[in-house]
Protein backbone atom coordinates (compact mmCIF):
# COMPACT_ATOMS: atom_id res chain seq x y z
CA UNK A 1 0.00 0.00 0.00
CA UNK A 2 2.87 2.57 1.06
CA UNK A 3 4.63 1.53 -2.75
CA UNK A 4 1.14 2.34 -4.37
CA UNK A 5 0.73 5.53 -2.71
CA UNK A 6 4.39 6.43 -3.79
CA UNK A 7 3.65 5.75 -6.98
CA UNK A 8 0.19 8.02 -7.14
CA UNK A 9 2.45 10.72 -5.73
CA UNK A 10 4.94 10.62 -8.80
CA UNK A 11 2.45 10.54 -11.23
CA UNK A 12 0.70 13.39 -10.26
CA UNK A 13 3.75 15.52 -9.67
CA UNK A 14 4.47 16.15 -13.25
CA UNK A 15 0.26 16.87 -14.10
CA UNK A 16 -0.09 19.22 -10.96
CA UNK A 17 2.57 20.64 -9.37
CA UNK A 18 4.75 19.33 -6.07
CA UNK A 19 2.41 20.65 -3.31
CA UNK A 20 -0.57 19.34 -5.01
CA UNK A 21 1.33 15.65 -5.51
CA UNK A 22 2.13 15.96 -2.16
CA UNK A 23 -1.60 16.70 -0.31
CA UNK A 24 -2.85 13.83 -2.46
CA UNK A 25 -0.52 11.45 -1.13
CA UNK A 26 -1.56 13.29 2.19
CA UNK A 27 -5.40 11.99 1.88
CA UNK A 28 -4.38 8.83 0.31
CA UNK A 29 -2.39 7.95 3.52
CA UNK A 30 -5.09 9.38 5.54
CA UNK A 31 -7.87 6.98 4.63
CA UNK A 32 -5.71 4.22 4.47
CA UNK A 33 -5.32 5.29 8.12
CA UNK A 34 -8.35 5.01 9.03
CA UNK A 35 -9.25 1.98 7.21
CA UNK A 36 -7.25 0.60 9.43
CA UNK A 37 -8.33 2.39 12.58
CA UNK A 38 -12.06 0.85 11.80
CA UNK A 39 -10.87 -2.55 11.40
CA UNK A 40 -9.00 -2.20 14.64
CA UNK A 41 -11.81 -0.91 16.35
CA UNK A 42 -13.78 -3.88 14.91
CA UNK A 43 -11.44 -6.79 16.24
CA UNK A 44 -11.02 -4.47 20.05
CA UNK A 45 -14.64 -4.77 20.22
CA UNK A 46 -14.74 -9.02 18.82
CA UNK A 47 -11.96 -9.39 21.54
CA UNK A 48 -14.42 -8.35 24.21
CA UNK A 49 -16.43 -10.96 23.24
CA UNK A 50 -14.33 -13.46 21.20
CA UNK A 51 -16.83 -15.76 19.94
CA UNK A 52 -16.49 -17.43 16.32
CA UNK A 53 -19.93 -16.94 15.63
CA UNK A 54 -19.64 -13.50 15.71
CA UNK A 55 -16.36 -12.68 14.00
CA UNK A 56 -16.13 -10.05 11.96
CA UNK A 57 -16.28 -10.13 7.76
CA UNK A 58 -12.68 -8.76 6.44
CA UNK A 59 -10.87 -8.92 3.17
CA UNK A 60 -7.23 -8.86 1.79
CA UNK A 61 -4.91 -9.07 5.18
CA UNK A 62 -7.62 -8.43 7.50
CA UNK A 63 -9.04 -12.17 6.60
CA UNK A 64 -6.68 -13.72 7.03
CA UNK A 65 -5.98 -11.98 10.74
CA UNK A 66 -9.60 -13.33 11.86
CA UNK A 67 -8.78 -16.54 9.88
CA UNK A 68 -6.06 -17.41 12.00
CA UNK A 69 -7.55 -16.15 15.27
CA UNK A 70 -10.53 -18.34 14.76
CA UNK A 71 -8.44 -21.13 14.49
CA UNK A 72 -6.60 -20.42 17.52
CA UNK A 73 -9.65 -19.55 19.48
CA UNK A 74 -10.93 -23.11 18.07
CA UNK A 75 -8.06 -24.72 19.56
CA UNK A 76 -7.76 -22.82 22.51
CA UNK A 77 -11.18 -23.84 23.56
CA UNK A 78 -10.86 -27.33 22.73
CA UNK A 79 -8.49 -27.56 24.80
CA UNK A 80 -10.12 -25.76 27.71
CA UNK A 81 -12.96 -28.06 27.24
CA UNK A 82 -10.66 -31.34 28.04
CA UNK A 83 -9.03 -29.36 30.56
CA UNK A 84 -12.37 -28.94 32.49
CA UNK A 85 -13.75 -32.02 31.51
CA UNK A 86 -10.57 -33.68 32.94
CA UNK A 87 -10.83 -31.42 36.35
CA UNK A 88 -14.40 -32.57 36.51
CA UNK A 89 -13.50 -36.41 36.32
CA UNK A 90 -10.95 -35.83 38.64
CA UNK A 91 -13.44 -33.98 41.02
CA UNK A 92 -15.84 -37.12 40.78
CA UNK A 93 -12.87 -39.21 41.39
CA UNK A 94 -11.91 -37.51 44.17
CA UNK A 95 -15.41 -37.21 45.32
CA UNK A 96 -15.81 -41.25 45.03
CA UNK A 97 -12.74 -41.64 47.71
CA UNK A 98 -13.77 -42.61 51.18
CA UNK A 99 -10.39 -41.05 52.36
CA UNK A 100 -10.12 -37.31 52.50
CA UNK A 101 -7.92 -35.48 50.06
CA UNK A 102 -6.43 -32.06 50.60
CA UNK A 103 -4.88 -29.69 48.20
CA UNK A 104 -2.99 -27.05 50.08
CA UNK A 105 -0.47 -24.71 48.55
CA UNK A 106 3.39 -23.91 49.59
CA UNK A 107 1.69 -22.06 52.50
CA UNK A 108 -0.78 -24.31 53.77
CA UNK A 109 -3.66 -23.07 52.44
CA UNK A 110 -6.69 -24.87 50.91
CA UNK A 111 -7.18 -25.35 47.58
CA UNK A 112 -9.62 -28.31 47.25
CA UNK A 113 -10.98 -31.05 48.84
CA UNK A 114 -12.82 -33.84 48.66
CA UNK A 115 -16.53 -34.70 50.78
CA UNK A 116 -14.60 -36.77 52.61
CA UNK A 117 -11.88 -34.18 53.55
CA UNK A 118 -14.94 -31.75 54.54
CA UNK A 119 -16.48 -34.37 56.95
CA UNK A 120 -12.71 -35.42 59.14
CA UNK A 121 -11.57 -31.53 59.37
CA UNK A 122 -14.88 -29.66 59.46
CA UNK A 123 -13.50 -27.84 56.03
CA UNK A 124 -16.38 -25.93 54.01
CA UNK A 125 -14.61 -25.80 50.93
CA UNK A 126 -16.70 -22.64 49.48
CA UNK A 127 -16.05 -20.93 53.03
CA UNK A 128 -12.50 -21.92 53.94
CA UNK A 129 -10.84 -21.87 50.21
CA UNK A 130 -7.98 -20.53 50.78
CA UNK A 131 -7.76 -20.20 53.96
CA UNK A 132 -4.76 -21.99 55.82
CA UNK A 133 -5.87 -25.65 56.88
CA UNK A 134 -4.19 -24.53 60.45
CA UNK A 135 -7.19 -22.18 61.15
CA UNK A 136 -9.34 -25.59 61.62
CA UNK A 137 -7.05 -27.89 62.79
CA UNK A 138 -5.30 -26.46 65.70
CA UNK A 139 -3.72 -29.51 67.08
CA UNK A 140 0.27 -28.67 68.31
CA UNK A 141 1.06 -32.25 66.48
CA UNK A 142 -0.72 -31.54 63.31
CA UNK A 143 1.28 -28.09 63.09
CA UNK A 144 4.39 -29.09 63.25
CA UNK A 145 4.03 -32.42 60.80
CA UNK A 146 2.91 -29.94 58.61
CA UNK A 147 6.11 -27.85 58.88
CA UNK A 148 8.34 -30.62 58.61
CA UNK A 149 10.99 -31.31 55.78
CA UNK A 150 10.00 -35.36 55.59
CA UNK A 151 7.23 -37.04 56.19
CA UNK A 152 7.81 -40.38 55.92
CA UNK A 153 5.41 -42.15 58.45
CA UNK A 154 1.54 -40.88 58.83
CA UNK A 155 0.86 -39.09 62.22
CA UNK A 156 -2.09 -40.19 64.30
CA UNK A 157 -4.32 -37.38 64.83
CA UNK A 158 -6.82 -37.05 67.75
CA UNK A 159 -9.62 -35.00 67.18
CA UNK A 160 -12.84 -34.15 69.96
CA UNK A 161 -15.47 -36.28 70.18
CA UNK A 162 -18.00 -35.27 67.62
CA UNK A 163 -20.63 -37.20 66.75
CA UNK A 164 -20.26 -35.73 63.08
CA UNK A 165 -16.61 -36.39 62.93
CA UNK A 166 -14.06 -39.44 63.70
CA UNK A 167 -12.13 -39.63 66.62
CA UNK A 168 -9.05 -40.21 65.20
CA UNK A 169 -7.39 -39.84 61.48
CA UNK A 170 -4.27 -40.93 60.06
CA UNK A 171 -2.78 -37.97 58.05
CA UNK A 172 -0.18 -38.69 55.35
CA UNK A 173 1.48 -35.31 53.40
CA UNK A 174 3.14 -36.11 49.75
CA UNK A 175 4.20 -33.83 47.60
CA UNK A 176 1.76 -32.72 44.46
CA UNK A 177 2.34 -30.54 41.45
CA UNK A 178 5.51 -27.63 41.33
CA UNK A 179 4.95 -26.74 45.27
CA UNK A 180 1.46 -27.70 45.93
CA UNK A 181 1.27 -30.92 48.90
CA UNK A 182 -1.92 -33.98 49.16
CA UNK A 183 -2.81 -34.10 52.72
CA UNK A 184 -4.35 -37.56 52.58
CA UNK A 185 -6.56 -38.61 55.85
CA UNK A 186 -7.95 -41.74 56.99
CA UNK A 187 -10.45 -42.41 59.70
CA UNK A 188 -8.56 -45.10 61.90
CA UNK A 189 -10.86 -44.93 64.83
CA UNK A 190 -12.70 -48.25 63.75
CA UNK A 191 -9.21 -49.85 63.77
CA UNK A 192 -7.71 -48.48 66.98
CA UNK A 193 -11.18 -49.89 68.23
CA UNK A 194 -10.68 -53.30 67.04
CA UNK A 195 -6.91 -53.17 67.81
CA UNK A 196 -7.72 -52.20 71.64
CA UNK A 197 -10.32 -55.28 72.03
CA UNK A 198 -6.87 -57.47 70.22
CA UNK A 199 -4.73 -56.41 72.83
CA UNK A 200 -6.83 -56.51 75.92
CA UNK A 201 -7.88 -59.63 74.86
CA UNK A 202 -3.84 -60.72 74.40
CA UNK A 203 -3.08 -58.87 77.83
CA UNK A 204 -5.95 -60.64 79.60
CA UNK A 205 -5.00 -64.40 78.65
CA UNK A 206 -1.36 -63.75 79.10
CA UNK A 207 -2.41 -62.81 82.67
CA UNK A 208 -4.24 -65.51 83.22
CA UNK A 209 -1.65 -67.68 82.16
CA UNK A 210 0.71 -66.56 84.38
CA UNK A 211 -0.73 -68.36 87.71
CA UNK A 212 -0.86 -71.82 85.92
CA UNK A 213 2.68 -71.83 84.15
CA UNK A 214 4.06 -70.43 87.84
CA UNK A 215 2.43 -73.24 89.69
CA UNK A 216 3.59 -76.05 86.92
CA UNK A 217 7.09 -75.00 86.96
CA UNK A 218 6.84 -74.60 91.02
CA UNK A 219 6.11 -78.19 91.34
CA UNK A 220 7.98 -79.22 88.44
CA UNK A 221 11.40 -77.99 90.30
CA UNK A 222 10.07 -79.03 93.63
CA UNK A 223 9.61 -82.64 91.86
CA UNK A 224 13.23 -82.44 89.77
CA UNK A 225 15.07 -81.74 93.20
CA UNK A 226 14.12 -85.46 94.79
CA UNK A 227 17.38 -87.20 93.97
CA UNK A 228 15.78 -90.20 94.13
CA UNK A 229 13.80 -89.54 91.04
CA UNK A 230 13.72 -92.13 88.59
CA UNK A 231 15.69 -91.18 85.16
CA UNK A 232 12.16 -92.33 83.46
CA UNK A 233 10.64 -89.27 85.02
CA UNK A 234 13.51 -86.77 85.32
CA UNK A 235 13.72 -86.44 81.85
CA UNK A 236 9.96 -85.94 80.51
CA UNK A 237 9.47 -83.89 83.88
CA UNK A 238 12.09 -81.63 82.67
CA UNK A 239 10.97 -81.33 79.16
CA UNK A 240 7.67 -79.93 81.14
CA UNK A 241 10.11 -77.58 82.38
CA UNK A 242 11.49 -76.17 79.38
CA UNK A 243 8.76 -75.61 77.69
CA UNK A 244 6.73 -74.12 80.40
CA UNK A 245 9.65 -71.74 81.08
CA UNK A 246 9.36 -70.78 77.33
CA UNK A 247 5.71 -70.53 77.58
CA UNK A 248 6.26 -68.40 80.61
CA UNK A 249 8.65 -66.02 78.50
CA UNK A 250 6.01 -65.82 75.81
CA UNK A 251 3.84 -64.47 78.39
CA UNK A 252 6.39 -61.99 79.81
CA UNK A 253 6.68 -60.77 76.59
CA UNK A 254 3.40 -60.66 75.47
CA UNK A 255 2.58 -58.80 78.46
CA UNK A 256 5.24 -56.37 78.08
CA UNK A 257 4.27 -55.22 74.49
CA UNK A 258 0.82 -55.00 76.44
CA UNK A 259 1.84 -52.43 78.42
CA UNK A 260 4.23 -50.80 75.47
CA UNK A 261 0.88 -50.45 73.06
CA UNK A 262 -1.35 -49.23 75.90
CA UNK A 263 -2.53 -45.73 76.00
CA UNK A 264 -2.95 -45.63 79.69
CA UNK A 265 0.74 -46.06 80.29
CA UNK A 266 2.29 -42.79 78.99
CA UNK A 267 5.92 -42.55 78.78
CA UNK A 268 8.20 -41.73 82.53
CA UNK A 269 10.27 -38.74 81.92
CA UNK A 270 13.10 -39.79 83.72
CA UNK A 271 17.08 -39.06 83.55
CA UNK A 272 18.39 -42.76 82.50
CA UNK A 273 22.29 -43.18 83.33
CA UNK A 274 22.94 -44.42 79.40
CA UNK A 275 26.79 -45.53 79.95
CA UNK A 276 25.91 -47.10 83.52
CA UNK A 277 22.87 -49.34 81.56
CA UNK A 278 25.29 -50.27 78.80
CA UNK A 279 28.35 -51.77 81.09
CA UNK A 280 25.24 -53.44 82.93
CA UNK A 281 23.97 -55.30 79.72
CA UNK A 282 27.74 -55.58 78.91
CA UNK A 283 28.45 -58.04 82.50
CA UNK A 284 25.05 -59.84 81.50
CA UNK A 285 26.06 -60.50 77.75
CA UNK A 286 29.59 -62.08 79.54
CA UNK A 287 27.67 -64.17 81.11
CA UNK A 288 25.09 -65.20 78.84
CA UNK A 289 28.05 -66.16 76.52
CA UNK A 290 29.80 -67.94 79.28
CA UNK A 291 33.13 -67.16 77.24
CA UNK A 292 31.33 -68.67 73.52
CA UNK A 293 32.20 -65.48 72.14
CA UNK A 294 34.29 -62.32 72.20
CA UNK A 295 31.79 -59.42 73.72
CA UNK A 296 33.32 -56.40 72.74
CA UNK A 297 31.96 -52.75 74.68
CA UNK A 298 32.84 -49.34 73.42
CA UNK A 299 31.29 -46.35 75.36
CA UNK A 300 32.76 -43.26 74.00
CA UNK A 301 29.85 -40.99 75.05
CA UNK A 302 28.58 -39.89 78.59
CA UNK A 303 25.64 -38.38 77.25
CA UNK A 304 22.33 -39.94 79.47
CA UNK A 305 18.71 -40.43 78.40
CA UNK A 306 15.21 -39.01 79.09
CA UNK A 307 12.79 -41.74 79.10
CA UNK A 308 12.10 -44.92 80.63
CA UNK A 309 14.99 -46.97 82.23
CA UNK A 310 12.70 -50.36 82.59
CA UNK A 311 12.38 -50.38 78.57
CA UNK A 312 15.26 -48.92 77.53
CA UNK A 313 17.23 -51.73 79.36
CA UNK A 314 14.55 -54.07 77.83
CA UNK A 315 15.57 -52.87 74.40
CA UNK A 316 18.94 -52.66 74.97
CA UNK A 317 19.14 -56.58 76.35
CA UNK A 318 17.03 -57.86 73.76
CA UNK A 319 19.42 -56.84 70.83
CA UNK A 320 22.34 -58.07 72.71
CA UNK A 321 20.61 -61.51 73.64
CA UNK A 322 19.87 -61.46 69.82
CA UNK A 323 23.74 -61.40 69.01
CA UNK A 324 24.61 -64.21 71.04
CA UNK A 325 21.72 -66.23 70.16
CA UNK A 326 22.56 -66.62 66.65
CA UNK A 327 26.03 -66.12 66.46
CA UNK A 328 28.34 -69.07 66.42
CA UNK A 329 30.98 -70.05 69.02
CA UNK A 330 34.13 -67.78 68.44
CA UNK A 331 32.28 -64.70 66.79
CA UNK A 332 32.28 -61.33 68.07
CA UNK A 333 29.60 -59.07 69.49
CA UNK A 334 30.52 -55.80 69.67
CA UNK A 335 28.56 -52.88 71.79
CA UNK A 336 28.96 -49.23 71.80
CA UNK A 337 27.26 -46.22 73.14
CA UNK A 338 28.05 -43.10 70.82
CA UNK A 339 27.17 -39.54 70.17
CA UNK A 340 27.59 -37.16 67.38
CA UNK A 341 26.91 -33.97 69.39
CA UNK A 342 22.77 -34.12 68.59
CA UNK A 343 21.76 -37.59 68.70
CA UNK A 344 22.96 -40.75 70.42
CA UNK A 345 23.18 -44.42 69.45
CA UNK A 346 23.49 -47.66 70.65
CA UNK A 347 24.71 -50.41 68.48
CA UNK A 348 25.32 -53.88 68.54
CA UNK A 349 27.26 -55.47 65.71
CA UNK A 350 27.78 -58.90 65.50
CA UNK A 351 29.56 -62.01 63.15
CA UNK A 352 26.51 -64.08 63.53
CA UNK A 353 24.65 -65.86 60.58
CA UNK A 354 23.27 -62.81 59.41
CA UNK A 355 19.94 -62.05 57.68
CA UNK A 356 18.89 -62.22 53.95
CA UNK A 357 17.79 -58.83 52.94
CA UNK A 358 13.87 -60.15 52.18
CA UNK A 359 13.55 -60.41 56.05
CA UNK A 360 14.82 -57.45 57.15
CA UNK A 361 11.50 -55.20 56.57
CA UNK A 362 9.64 -57.92 58.92
CA UNK A 363 11.85 -58.47 61.30
CA UNK A 364 9.64 -56.56 64.20
CA UNK A 365 6.65 -58.22 63.18
CA UNK A 366 5.04 -60.24 65.89
CA UNK A 367 6.09 -63.70 65.82
CA UNK A 368 7.98 -63.47 62.38
CA UNK A 369 10.72 -66.02 62.09
CA UNK A 370 13.24 -66.17 59.73
CA UNK A 371 14.38 -69.29 60.70
CA UNK A 372 11.86 -71.08 62.96
CA UNK A 373 13.76 -74.46 63.79
CA UNK A 374 16.28 -72.25 64.46
CA UNK A 375 14.19 -70.05 66.69
CA UNK A 376 12.92 -73.34 69.08
CA UNK A 377 16.33 -74.03 69.68
CA UNK A 378 17.24 -70.79 70.85
CA UNK A 379 14.64 -70.37 73.09
CA UNK A 380 13.24 -66.80 71.10
CA UNK A 381 9.58 -65.88 71.53
CA UNK A 382 9.64 -63.77 68.29
CA UNK A 383 8.72 -61.33 69.98
CA UNK A 384 12.41 -59.49 71.29
CA UNK A 385 12.39 -57.12 68.19
CA UNK A 386 8.61 -56.11 68.36
CA UNK A 387 9.71 -54.91 71.58
CA UNK A 388 12.79 -52.78 70.97
CA UNK A 389 10.67 -51.20 68.06
CA UNK A 390 7.93 -50.21 70.47
CA UNK A 391 10.58 -49.13 72.96
CA UNK A 392 11.98 -46.97 70.25
CA UNK A 393 9.08 -45.49 68.89
CA UNK A 394 7.62 -44.55 72.89
CA UNK A 395 11.20 -42.42 72.48
CA UNK A 396 11.08 -41.05 69.53
CA UNK A 397 13.77 -43.31 68.07
CA UNK A 398 14.44 -45.05 65.10
CA UNK A 399 15.76 -48.68 64.52
CA UNK A 400 17.96 -48.85 61.92
CA UNK A 401 18.47 -52.91 60.79
CA UNK A 402 21.80 -53.70 58.49
CA UNK A 403 22.79 -57.63 57.95
CA UNK A 404 24.09 -60.05 55.73
CA UNK A 405 24.02 -63.53 55.17
CA UNK A 406 27.65 -64.83 56.55
CA UNK A 407 28.88 -61.70 57.61
CA UNK A 408 26.44 -60.28 60.50
CA UNK A 409 24.14 -57.82 61.55
CA UNK A 410 23.90 -54.27 62.77
CA UNK A 411 20.97 -52.89 65.23
CA UNK A 412 20.75 -49.67 65.88
CA UNK A 413 18.43 -47.15 68.26
CA UNK A 414 19.39 -43.04 66.99
CA UNK A 415 18.00 -41.72 69.73
CA UNK A 416 16.94 -37.99 68.49
CA UNK A 417 18.37 -34.46 70.07
CA UNK A 418 15.51 -34.31 72.42
CA UNK A 419 15.99 -37.56 74.05
CA UNK A 420 19.66 -37.11 74.98
CA UNK A 421 21.12 -35.37 78.03
CA UNK A 422 24.63 -34.02 76.96
CA UNK A 423 27.36 -33.55 79.67
CA UNK A 424 30.41 -31.52 80.16
CA UNK A 425 32.85 -34.39 80.13
CA UNK A 426 32.99 -36.85 77.89
CA UNK A 427 34.26 -40.18 78.87
CA UNK A 428 35.95 -43.26 76.29
CA UNK A 429 35.78 -46.89 78.06
CA UNK A 430 36.03 -49.68 76.55
CA UNK A 431 36.26 -53.51 77.29
CA UNK A 432 35.90 -57.17 76.33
Amino acid sequence: MVIFLGLLALLAWPIFDATTALLIAIAALLLVIHGRRRELKKLLVWLRDPRLETIPDADGAWEDVYTQLARSFKTQRQQANTLSAALQRFQQAGAAVPDGLVILDEHDAIQWCNPAAEAHFGIDLRRDAGHQITYLVRSPSFVLYLSAENHPEPLILRLSRDIDRPEALAVQLVPFGDRDRLLISHDVARIEAVERVRRDFVANVSHELRTPLTVIIGFSETVLDNEELPPSIRRPLGMVMDQAGRMQRLVDDLLALSRLESDDNPLPDETVDAPSLVHRIHEDALALSADRHRVVLAVRSSARLRGSSDELRSAFQNLVTNAIRYTPAGGEIHVSWTDDGEKAIFEVRDTGIGIASQHLNRLTERFYRVDRSRSRETGGTGLGLAIVKHVATRHGARLDIASQVGVGSRFSIVFPSARVIHTADQEVVSGA
